[in-house]
């Protein structure tokens, strides 16, 4: 199940091979899925992930895969770079209380790319 993200402006940003566990190209471990849900390792709830989407935390478009559906232009999407070597996986953190499910946007969060997954 490998599956790349890419970012408002077609960029890879991201990928999991296993559908859980979510890495930059450059090999950092950044975030995982759990039930929908896609959390930092430090447990900050950073948005979800549903049709082919990773929305932030008020519906908004972060990033997007090659099967995704609905939500805002996509853009074309661009090469995708070779992986670094995979970093260690931090211990997950509790994880934060889930927010309220806000509604789907046609609009791009603010933070698309690498940014999403900064604290």
């Amino acid at each position: 199940m490998d599956i790349t993200f890419y970012d408002l402006h077609g960029n890879p940003t991201a990928y999991t091979e296993d559908g859980e566990h979510i890495y930059l190209f450059s090999g950092k471990p950044v975030a995982y899925i759990d039930h929908s849900s896609v959390y930092s390792y430090d447990g900050r709830h950073l948005g979800r992930y549903e049709n082919g989407w990773i929305r932030d935390n008020h519906g908004s478009g972060a990033l997007f895969t090659a099967h995704a559906s609905g939500g805002p232009t996509k853009p074309m999407k661009q090469l995708t770079p070779i992986r670094g070597i995979k970093g260690i996986r931090p211990i997950k953190s509790i994880k934060q209380l889930k927010p309220l499910r806000a509604i789907d946007s046609f609009s791009w969060s603010e933070c698309s790319g690498p940014r999403f997954f900064e604290p």
